[in-house]
């Protein structure tokens, strides 16, 4: 893709001014709180932005929620994530409790690695769960399963891979 068939930013611009208000007034009614409307709105034309959509779009408001869609249902994944991250600190004893710099770290990790685990296949990551946090064997994971060894031997070298991309894409 050339640079010039890329959305220019006077046209990223001008979809702003024309569709952002109807963008916030959308999102509002489905999150119901005006100031999470209003980062997600900023956050879809900041992702706009950087996509490598041809110009120009023929329509917009479809393309709009279609982005903001993708980022409330990240939005709601992450706070899933932190909710259940915060109920298992506090079994802990307060002495035990990460910093604030470990926790932000660790939430960070999280956020990642359920992205990675939500772009393999149901059964991939249903085999990487049995055996990373169950413990189960390849034989195990393919009998609970009800699928070959080889089967889950190539969904687990998939998730494996995932991961090493994952831990590597920063580096």
């Amino acid at each position: 893709m050339r640079m010039n068939d890329m959305l220019k930013p006077a046209e990223v611009d001008l979809l702003y001014r024309t569709h952002h208000a109807w963008l916030r007034g959308w999102l509002r009614t489905r999150v119901g709180c005006h100031e999470n409307a209003a980062d997600l709105a900023q956050d879809t034309f900041v992702r706009l932005l950087r996509a490598r959509q041809y110009s120009p779009l023929k329509e917009p408001k479809a393309y709009l929620s279609s982005i903001a869609r993708g980022l409330m249902i990240d939005q709601f994944r992450r706070r899933a994530l932190e909710r259940a991250y915060q109920e298992s600190l506090a079994h802990l004893p307060e002495a035990q409790a990460p910093s604030e710099e470990q926790r932000l770290i660790i939430l960070d990790t999280l956020e990642r690695l359920d992205q990675m685990l939500h772009q393999l296949t149901q059964r991939a990551r249903q085999a990487f769960l049995l055996a990373q946090l169950d413990g189960l064997s390849i034989p195990q994971v393919a009998a609970q399963l009800n699928v070959s060894r080889a089967t889950i031997e190539r969904d687990l070298t998939k998730a494996l891979a995932a991961c090493y991309r994952l831990r590597y894409a920063d580096a």
